[in-house]
């Protein structure tokens, strides 16, 4: 996905910038960057690729030739950002997160004319970050062209602009990430994640709205577009890909997985599914703290039979090659033998997309001696590719597990009842946990519903957006 992180401050803020950007190194593996302006240097920009090394050590000897008051950092999981534009809305850094699915288009119907052009990657694409800042200069200041642009995009777009004297930051109009200010006495800094705001020594006091556009100095935030009223922010974010130290629209991640947990035991004991099971464990480390709550509502005993080594591997998705993702997620996996020999273990896992890395877990803890292996999914069953950030999207809605398990179960006739293998109270429903179960080798399934995860998000129903789960925008 991605994330960033900016800073204006004083006095030189390139450490704050730096440390800020690498905050948010959990949610992109491919390319970093630092963009800086300085009265003396004035701008300076530098991009890495991190799919093989983590940002701070890509970073580190930048930082000696780099210096600003003021500053933004990426992390990004698709193109090489920030970019540096010059046009007739003057010098600028631009960085954005998001998901434009129709980029084609608008570099077709909109660029298509004589002496445009843009710079295409290898892939053959145009970077996602310079097709927006084209869209911004199609008009006559930045506040007008971010809404030109975020309007034009079908996705979402969340954008963070520098300038020699102030940041610009501008929320996706319908809020699907949190965009965050905070204050120190030296000056101001913009983040994604809070907790990066309050490590370095910022204090959270400022949350965009959805579609707010701000003007942040070191003196403070001006507005310059208000917020609008709609909102739909991601749920994943509490679920799976935000930073248990983050709040986002008030609500802590690692307080709502806990809760998260403790709803689907309490329903399970209600419902009278809950399997007798020697330990409850989380498959790490998202599902950790799900699994505490899930242990602690049903007062059964939380184990960590395996654990993952990640000093040289922190995530097992960073290899480009699936086969090569396969094979490190397997070796990372330490098992802890007294904990698995002859047990029946309950894992709680934060969600289920393709189950490739869960199926070899499950092999991987057979092998070790457990007696059975029963699994909970911490939210409900994804039913459709994420088409407003770059999560959990495919290639193809079959390469998701219960697209594939529901076309094996009754073909083309199947994907017209998706609502009804979601719902596990169903004939449907059941019929699509017992065929998974067989495949993947578990004892028994259970996934949260969309009711309990909402309940233990604690937002709004109509806030949130939930249409991995349900198709419904």
């Amino acid at each position: 996905m991605g994330g960033f992180f900016g800073a204006i401050s004083r006095k030189n803020c390139k450490y704050d910038v730096f440390f800020g950007t690498d905050y948010h190194s959990h949610l992109g593996t491919k390319r970093g960057g630092l963009a800086f302006w300085d009265s003396e240097k004035g701008f300076q920009r530098q991009i890495h690729n991190i799919e093989n090394t983590p940002f701070r050590t890509k970073f580190e000897g930048d930082l000696n030739k780099m210096s600003g008051t003021v500053g933004i950092g990426c992390i990004s999981d698709t193109d090489p950002q920030p970019l540096l534009v010059r046009s007739h809305l003057g010098m600028f850094a631009i960085s954005t997160v998001g998901l434009i699915n129709n980029a084609e288009e608008l570099v077709e119907k909109t660029f298509s004319g004589p002496g445009n052009q843009f710079m295409a990657m290898s892939s053959g694409k145009v970077n996602s970050t310079e097709l927006t800042a084209a869209l911004i200069n199609r008009c006559d200041n930045l506040v007008d062209g971010i809404h030109y642009a975020q309007s034009a995009i079908e996705g979402s777009s969340t954008i963070l602009l520098l300038n020699k004297d102030s940041i610009i930051a501008a929320r996706d109009r319908l809020g699907r990430l949190p965009v965050v200010v905070g204050k120190s006495e030296e000056g101001c800094c913009v983040s994604m994640e809070s907790f990066a705001c309050q490590k370095l020594g910022y204090q959270p006091f400022y949350n965009l709205g959805p579609g707010e556009i701000v003007k942040i100095t070191a003196d403070g935030v001006e507005q310059l577009a208000a917020p609008g009223e709609k909102m739909r922010i991601c749920a994943f974010l509490w679920s799976y890909y935000g930073y248990p130290n983050s709040n986002y629209e008030g609500m802590n991640v690692e307080v709502m997985r806990c809760r998260n947990g403790e709803i689907m035991a309490r329903e399970e004991a209600k419902n009278g599914t809950m399997p007798d099971v020697d330990f409850v464990a989380g498959v790490p480390d998202s599902g950790l703290p799900h699994a505490i709550g899930y242990a602690n509502q049903s007062h059964k005993t939380f184990a960590r039979p395996f654990v993952k080594y990640t000093p040289t591997w922190a995530r097992s998705f960073m290899p480009s090659n699936q086969e090569m993702r396969n094979l490190v997620a397997e070796m990372k996996q330490i098992p802890v033998p007294e904990l698995i020999e002859d047990k029946k273990l309950l894992l709680v896992d934060d969600s289920i997309v393709r189950g490739t890395q869960l199926r070899e877990t499950v092999d991987f803890l057979y092998r070790s001696g457990a007696k059975e292996v029963h699994m909970r999914s911490a939210c409900p069953p994804i039913m459709y590719s994420c088409k407003y950030l770059n999560f959990s999207s495919s290639n193809s809605q079959m390469e998701l597990l219960t697209r594939k398990t529901i076309q094996n179960l009754e073909g083309a006739i199947g994907q017209q009842h998706v609502d009804e293998y979601a719902d596990a109270t169903t004939e449907r429903g059941q019929s699509m946990l017992k065929a998974i179960c067989q495949e993947m080798g578990f004892d028994s399934l259970g996934y949260q519903t969309l009711d309990g995860l909402l309940e233990s998000i604690g937002l709004d129903r109509d806030k949130v957006c939930t249409y991995c789960w349900t198709g419904q925008e």
